[in-house]
């Protein structure tokens, strides 16, 4: 097995909003802002050739969305999900299987784009089984009022019509062991409904793919936890929970999000669990 880490992007998300109710004099200190209180974010996805698969963990915000959409995010840096591939030597037509932590658009709008005349979208990896979980499949198919927005139909119709949509069975003690794909999924609930994170093992190592359960090292303390939660009291407990056995197990924590820091580390302290190392990945694998 080998691992690939892909930046297909990168963007600016408001820095309150990423937050909550930590003040900015404190996150500023580990996520510094721009003028516009904006904070760098990454679209770090994870590129996993096993055997005769090729399996892809989320796919960034993709390109088909329109410029004034785009505008709110200002992204900068390169961009796609398939310039990101080619540097390994792979195409969009090589990946079998996708793996979406959850459907909000930033981490599942490269899972579909526009065909060639821009009449009707397609499926960007056409050869490959897209994995989801039933119980949030339905939560984003039938989204409240806050979360709406970030669940975008064409992100989501393509997917399901196209008859290569498979689901994650969840679990009730919130592991699923050995999922299809070969790895373990603990569902988590703050964020969204059944937010999937991936954990295997690579190289004698337990590598954990954190999406947005923590989206960058500047949010290892518990009560930063990002305004867009929308339960952010289970997002607390599953965050003390995933975060204790991470430093108990010395799990390597491959951030998504985060624009600075591609794996991190965390230890116990007198002050709860906080941030223990930095790595490239790299350095590490």
């Amino acid at each position: 097995m080998k691992l690939y880490p892909l930046n297909v992007g990168n963007f600016k998300l408001d820095g309150g909003a990423m937050f909550g109710v930590v003040p900015k004099s404190i996150w500023s200190k580990t996520n510094p802002a721009d003028h516009n209180n904006m904070i760098d974010i990454a679209a770090r996805c994870l590129l996993i050739e096993n055997d005769n698969r090729l399996i892809l963990i989320d796919s960034g915000m993709g390109n088909k969305q329109s410029e004034k959409f785009f505008n709110y995010y200002y992204r900068w840096g390169e961009q796609g999900v398939e310039r990101a591939l080619a540097q390994y030597g792979f195409s969009k037509d090589d990946v079998t299987d996708v793996f979406l932590t959850h459907l909000h658009f930033d981490h599942c709008g490269g899972a579909v784009e526009w065909n060639n005349d821009r009449t009707a979208y397609q499926l960007t990896f056409k050869n490959a089984t897209y994995w989801s979980n039933k119980e949030h499949w339905q939560w984003a198919k039938n989204a409240n009022k806050r979360e709406k927005a970030s669940f975008l139909i064409e992100n989501i119709e393509p997917i399901e019509q196209s008859g290569h949509l498979k689901h994650i069975a969840s679990a009730e003690n919130g592991f699923a062991r050995n999922c299809p794909l070969g790895f373990d999924v603990f569902f988590a609930n703050g964020h969204t409904e059944k937010q999937m994170i991936p954990i295997m093992k690579y190289k004698e190592k337990t590598l954990c793919f954190m999406a947005d359960l923590l989206p960058t090292a500047g949010h290892v303390s518990l009560p930063f936890i990002m305004g867009y939660d929308t339960r952010p009291l289970i997002t607390l407990e599953e965050k003390e929970a995933f975060l204790n056995l991470a430093a108990k197990e010395n799990y390597y924590l491959f951030m998504e999000h985060d624009a600075r820091n591609e794996i991190i580390t965390v230890k116990h302290s007198e002050k709860g669990v906080r941030l223990n190392s930095s790595h490239s990945f790299n350095s590490i694998f």
